[in-house]
């Protein structure tokens, strides 16, 4: 596929799209550390379903560029969501699906949250909703798992991901996938994605201000606000987890039905890592595809959306979106 370029008010987005011409719109949004490459055995499936898709770069990452150094590098969910309601725009997509791992699975929930008249269908792998506020309680476990987010608030942490960016993600891969052998050509075509001159800035900001170390960018103070004051979601979500991801534990996706108030489904891959879409790209297809043609079979069962969810009734703990 050829990468192709769009400008923002904010950024040159490079991505890649392709599917037929007249199918249903869907944006892929990867997460860290990880680039479009991984939507590489979804996306033809999507194109066989119907589905034309767009994999855009995130800010920081591949061939997106900020247009102004000025501008600040955050790495708020809010913006890197921001980002996606102006690359629709640019595009002249009015509304899409959007499909979204680790972080781009945190953007996909506050888009389909503080834009539900651009989302069709949000489907969240590896992250559960509600998992953003830095005043959450957290197991020990889960504290264990996030290391390297408390490590990226030292300086040590930063000279890490600034100078040793590709050491780091390729050991992050690798304890990410206990099941699964990383094929080498894969890994290395993912890596030349963070040589982005603005990675680190990107990446390093994105994980400390979800935990208070850094502030925010007051641009995107009211989307935050928006988010925080209504944060359920009315438009229909699947949310995919491995059962054996090392990183968020299946239970921190558990029992977030009161922040549904639409057709809801969550999903558990037994023995996948964190990365469903490259291990078991079958698995995921066969619950991804139905959802994303509206197959009514897709919210049978127990996660099926209750009277006091479609009435979206009221409930304790707002996430962040920082």
């Amino acid at each position: 596929m050829n990468v192709r370029r769009v400008r923002t008010t904010t950024l040159e987005i490079a991505y890649e799209v392709s599917g037929p011409d007249d199918g249903a719109p869907a944006i892929l949004l990867h997460g860290w550390p990880d680039d479009v490459r991984t939507w590489d055995r979804v996306a033809p499936r999507l194109h066989e379903a119907g589905v034309r898709t767009f994999a855009p770069w995130l800010r920081g990452y591949g061939e997106t560029r900020f247009l102004d150094p000025a501008t600040m590098r955050s790495g708020q969910f809010a913006a890197l969501a921001q980002d996606v309601v102006d690359f629709a725009d640019a595009l002249d997509i009015a509304r899409f699906h959007v499909v979204g791992h680790d972080w781009g699975a945190r953007v996909a929930y506050v888009l389909a949250c503080a834009f539900p008249e651009r989302v069709a269908r949000c489907c969240a792998l590896s992250v559960g909703w509600g998992t953003n506020d830095p005043d959450q309680s957290l197991s020990l476990g889960q504290v264990q798992r996030y290391w390297y987010h408390w490590y990226m608030a030292l300086e040590r942490g930063e000279r890490l991901v600034r100078d040793d960016r590709r050491a780091l993600a390729t050991y992050m891969w690798t304890i990410w996938n206990p099941n699964w052998t990383i094929p080498p050509d894969e890994l290395e075509r993912t890596l030349r994605a963070f040589d982005n001159p603005d990675w680190a800035d990107v990446v390093l900001h994105s994980y400390r201000v979800r935990w208070g170390h850094a502030a925010g960018d007051p641009a995107f103070a009211a989307l935050e606000e928006r988010v925080r004051r209504d944060p359920v979601i009315a438009v229909p979500a699947l949310v995919v987890h491995g059962g054996s991801d090392p990183v968020n534990d299946p239970a921190t996706s558990e029992g977030k039905e009161r922040f549904f108030a639409g057709p809801y489904r969550r999903v558990v891959l037994d023995g996948v890592g964190h990365f469903p879409q490259r291990e078991r790209a079958d698995a995921l297809c066969a619950e991804l595809v139905p959802f994303l043609r509206g197959d009514a079979a897709t919210f049978g069962g127990a996660n099926a959306p209750s009277p006091a969810q479609k009435a979206r009734a009221p409930f304790v703990g707002k996430p962040s979106v920082s």
